[in-house]
């Protein structure tokens, strides 16, 4: 198993390689909760993401004659950037296998820092599969973007950081994906100080350290599972990783999408801060999960921030729903001079901002002398939205509530 040496190793080779990312309180979370909040921003790594410490940390201890034919690998986000970003600095070859339908802004994000990129299969399974072929075939060496010692070992570095950083923590929040990032921090952390709460935090759709802790062994998960946390979405928890987490992890707790979205877009209002849905499930389960999880000096780690401007688009979008200040309507109105205007008139005295409007007098659904109108309306809150409902139901509208 993973041992703290190993965590130090890997400490003293990614000294002046990585970025010690900051620290930092969050005043405005920490009145919120009641409780004292902090950032380990690891969205600040170089990379984007605290990838490239795990990536680094292995390619440096390989033999030269591997690296001189180069590496490989499979992944669609932040490990392929690690990875690529890792083997540049140490003048190696990268090849990344990505599935069919990878977001073109990783792409090439990747292909930025000198990868070769190949588009293969309809998933990450037969994109890895495709690529560990590769590796035999051209004689690579593949690389495993969690569930290995090497990459659990520098993964663990944010933890002596954290330490370093914060002694007095109280609870830590990790995301868990295939378990490296988890395994290795929190061997670091309960080696020094067992007495601190390690909480693990997943997307409940796809919560494969969940069914691991509940079936005593890694399991593949069967579902199919879309998620603003794409960088945990992994479906079987690691081999190596999950003895660690079992050894180590206090608990384990699911956030939903809803809340995923809310956190995102709260920490770029609150936080300033640009942070993928990965990074943003600790403070997603501080908010607005199902119990309170967070206990003294709690500190929830960003785990990265590569969230491209498509996904930013659609997160910001439903996170701005599920907060209530952003409301979708379809209403049907008489199809007559000057209703339109009556229409905006009602909203403009309920202070209602209208985004958008689409009006539509041609639907054949509609019944003769009506219309369709879609509204993508700005509100306040709750309480301004159930405002808006009443005073359109009140007006005979007949509203629709869009999502």
């Amino acid at each position: 198993m993973l041992t703290r040496q190993q965590i130090d190793d890997a400490a003293k080779i990614l000294q002046g390689i990585i970025r010690h990312t900051e620290l930092i309180h969050a005043p405005f979370y920490s009145k919120m909760l009641g409780t004292p909040l902090y950032f380990k921003c690891e969205n600040l790594q170089h990379s984007g993401s605290f990838k490239l410490r795990g990536a680094y940390n292995f390619l440096s201890r390989q033999p030269a004659e591997l690296l001189a034919a180069g590496v490989v690998t499979a992944s669609a986000g932040n490990h392929a950037q690690g990875l690529a970003c890792a083997a540049a600095l140490l003048n190696c070859s990268c090849q990344v296998v990505m599935p069919e339908g990878t977001p073109l802004a990783k792409e090439l994000a990747t292909l930025e820092y000198g990868a070769k990129v190949e588009l293969h299969g309809n998933n990450d399974a037969e994109a890895e599969s495709y690529a560990r072929r590769l590796a035999e075939k051209e004689n690579l060496l593949y690389v495993s973007s969690y569930d290995h010692e090497l990459i659990m070992a520098g993964q663990g570095t944010i933890g002596l950081e954290i330490l370093q950083d914060l002694p007095e923590l109280d609870t830590l929040l990790v995301p868990i994906g295939g378990g490296g990032l988890i395994a290795g921090v929190a061997t670091a952390i309960k080696s020094e100080k067992p007495e601190i709460r390690i909480v693990g935090v997943e997307a409940a759709g796809i919560a494969s350290a969940s069914l691991a802790r509940r079936n005593g062994h890694p399991k593949h998960l069967s579902t199919r599972c879309h998620t603003f946390a794409e960088e945990v979405a992994v479906k079987q928890v690691g081999e190596q990783a999950f003895p660690l987490i079992e050894k180590y992890v206090d608990e384990i707790v699911t956030v939903e999408e809803e809340a995923i979205a809310r956190a995102i877009v709260s920490l770029m209002e609150k936080g300033k801060m640009i942070v993928e849905g990965a990074g943003a499930v600790g403070l997603a389960a501080v908010l607005y999960g199902l119990k309170t999880i967070h206990k003294g000096n709690t500190l929830c780690l960003l785990s990265g921030g590569n969230l491209d401007v498509q996904s930013m688009a659609r997160v910001v979008e439903q996170g701005m729903l599920a907060e209530g200040h952003s409301l979708k309507l379809r209403l049907e109105m008489l199809d007559m001079p000057g209703a339109l205007a009556r229409l905006t008139n009602i909203l403009s005295e309920l202070k209602a901002n209208i985004f958008q409007v689409s009006h539509d007098r041609q639907k054949s659904s509609l019944p003769p002398g009506e219309a369709e109108v879609l509204l993508d309306l700005e509100a306040r809150g709750t309480e301004h939205i159930q405002e808006i409902l009443m005073r359109l139901e009140d007006e005979r509208y007949r509203p629709e509530v869009i999502r």
